[in-house]
């Protein structure tokens, strides 16, 4: 259900590991939709050519500079990783990183690219606009987005696509129950927790396995 992203960010993310041209990249949109793992899984798939993946904070923003000069002269690849990125209007720290994502205050390295994650599509907190901010700062709130030159969406799920991620994530961890199960318990989990996401899914297959094989291990603790 994500498989444009996944090819646009692999595609982009080959790129910069080859050393071409590539853009920093924003995915944003509903939460438990798999942007963060997609992210992570850049790692995995360009781990053994250079690739590292850092995880940077909101409040570490003013400490970019000094990763830039750590990071200027490694012949590795970085993604520097913001996940779950927002900003609330009176906060500073998003201008501080447009200058950074821009270069104006210092030359960003060519072996970092920037990625991160956001429920926000503007990143920073779109307010009634009820003449609390002028137009100019407004403008500069939202351009912050502007700096992603790849932006990717990820919208929730419904139930027939909940099902078939959970009917994948049971066929990758080797469970075997009858699909009729399978689904019932998947939909009363999802019930349960008010979200057909593809975090709901993956936890309720870590939850599932666990009580199979805590059953096979001790029968007296067959899930009901």
């Amino acid at each position: 259900f994500i498989d444009r992203q996944k090819e646009e960010l692999k595609r982009n993310t080959l790129q910069f590991v080859k050393g071409y041209p590539a853009n920093d990249a924003l995915l944003w949109g509903d939460r438990g939709t798999g942007k963060s793992s997609l992210v992570k899984s850049m790692l995995t798939l360009f781990g053994k050519e250079g690739l590292r993946l850092i995880q940077v904070y909101k409040a570490q923003v003013e400490d970019l500079s000094q990763l830039y000069e750590l990071l200027r002269d490694s012949k590795k690849r970085f993604i520097l990783f913001f996940d779950d990125l927002s900003f609330e209007p009176e906060e500073e720290q998003y201008r501080l990183l447009k200058s950074m994502l821009d270069g104006d205050v210092e030359e960003r390295p060519e072996n970092v690219l920037v990625y991160a994650t956001s429920n926000r599509r503007n990143i920073v907190a779109n307010r009634e606009r009820d003449g609390k901010f002028p137009e100019e700062d407004y403008r500069e709130m939202i351009s912050l987005v502007e700096r992603f030159g790849l932006r990717l969406g990820f919208f929730s799920f419904d139930k027939a696509q909940y099902l078939e991620i959970v009917k994948a994530y049971a066929k990758e961890r080797g469970i075997s129950i009858p699909q009729q199960e399978l689904e019932e318990r998947a939909l009363l989990w999802a019930t349960e927790r008010g979200s057909f996401s593809g975090r709901t899914a993956y936890q309720f297959i870590k939850d599932l396995e666990g009580r199979l094989r805590l059953s096979q291990t001790f029968p007296s603790h067959s899930p009901p």
